[in-house]
């Protein structure tokens, strides 16, 4: 009798645990069929799906074609559309042949409205034809690290040789958004661009629904196809952690995203300490000014899921001239495992100048001062 009570105990006790992991489990179940959330700093993995599967990724493509862009091209350049690129199906902002556009409205256009002809005029702008383009694109993925993926034009249009995963889709993102100016397009709820001969304006509207709907997110590209289904990327900030998630053939992305990032930055509870170096100063050679303070370049707040050890690195020496602002060393926050987790620079908050100026034979001994300690640091914690 005891036997089966305790097996009924048992019993009842798997079917309890196992109804608890079945609910946990849900609470993070999306309905992609590949999916990733990664920390943007750490490329630490917080959520997976299948995120090495190779899919299509439709015009979430075109956060590569727009990095490329700005990193290979001159934003300001003003381009010529030919009627060979604008010719394309799918989206468009309206480009004609003879149109001038500047590169930065091209990325306005594709980051925005998805512009299939301002991807296919950036393809020309940068490598003259699709086909180099593509070129550029693979060297490109390959350097940065996407061993998965593939890509035979700067649009996303459907091809079986066109593909990414959802983990290189993150990396890509990782790498794009410490890109000022594509961070600041991606994060533009709206812009008007000007175009044309004669010139006109365009409205676009970012097609990204989270940028107003989930705090924190600021970018970063919606894309569709029917052979690809619904594809997201989107970037969230918040306490200063980053994080990025990705969601390829997904029926219900937008909530895919706010569960990832709901369930990411609950992982996030732990806030850094922040060294005290209101009293740090770093001597000065022969300058009006003995010593400089040091400052954090910005305000230092953010939360992590590790422990952190934190080390301060600054010059032993500094010369004139010293300008407020001036990077002078920085703090390492590190993890258990030596992993170099943040960086944040340290700069002066004062000026210091020379106190007289130096003639060939000082200068050269200075020279060789500069030259036996230059480099030397002095490391704390």
């Amino acid at each position: 009798m005891i036997r089966k009570t305790i097996s009924i105990l048992i019993s009842l006790l798997l079917i309890i645990l196992n109804f608890n992991l079945v609910a946990e489990a849900s609470t993070f179940s999306v309905s992609a069929k590949s999916a990733i959330l990664i920390n943007a700093d750490t490329l630490e993995v917080l959520y997976n799906k299948a995120e090495h599967e190779k899919r299509g990724i439709a015009s979430t493509t075109k956060i590569l074609t727009s990095l490329i862009a700005l990193e290979y091209g001159v934003p300001q350049k003003e381009i010529t559309a030919t009627k060979e690129a604008v010719t394309v199906e799918g989206t468009s902002i309206g480009l004609k042949a003879g149109d001038k556009i500047t590169l930065m409205s091209l990325v306005y256009g594709m980051l925005l409205e998805s512009g299939n002809d301002a991807a296919n005029v950036t393809a020309f702008a940068i490598s003259g034809n699709i086909t180099e383009f593509a070129k550029v694109m693979n060297a490109f993925a390959k350097k940065i690290g996407m061993t998965n993926s593939n890509f035979t034009n700067p649009s996303g249009l459907t091809d079986k040789n066109h593909y990414s995963t959802a983990f290189d889709m993150a990396l890509l993102t990782s790498v794009a958004i410490k890109n000022p100016i594509f961070r600041k397009i991606a994060s533009t709820e709206s812009a008007v661009i000007d175009f044309g001969v004669p010139e006109i304006s365009r409205s676009l509207t970012n097609h990204n629904r989270l940028l107003r709907g989930y705090d924190g997110v600021f970018g970063v590209k919606t894309g569709y196809t029917k052979a690809s289904g619904r594809c997201l990327v989107t970037a969230c900030e918040k306490n200063g952690v980053t994080l990025i998630a990705v969601t390829l053939n997904a029926y219900d992305d937008w909530n895919d995203h706010k569960k990832l990032y709901d369930y990411g930055f609950s992982l996030y509870d732990k806030k850094v300490d922040v060294p005290e170096i209101k009293n740090l100063k770093i001597p000065v050679v022969c300058s009006d000014k003995k010593t400089v303070s040091v400052d954090f370049a910005y305000e230092v707040e953010f939360n992590t899921n590790k422990d952190l050890k934190s080390e301060i690195f600054i010059k032993n020496y500094l010369y004139p001239p010293v300008k407020k602002g001036d990077i002078v060393g920085e703090i390492v926050y590190k993890d258990t495992e030596n992993n170099a987790i943040k960086i944040i620079p340290l700069v002066s908050v004062d000026n210091a100048n020379a106190l007289y100026k130096e003639n060939e034979k000082e200068n050269d001994i200075l020279g060789k001062i500069k030259k036996f300690i230059k480099g030397l640091s002095i490391r704390y914690g």
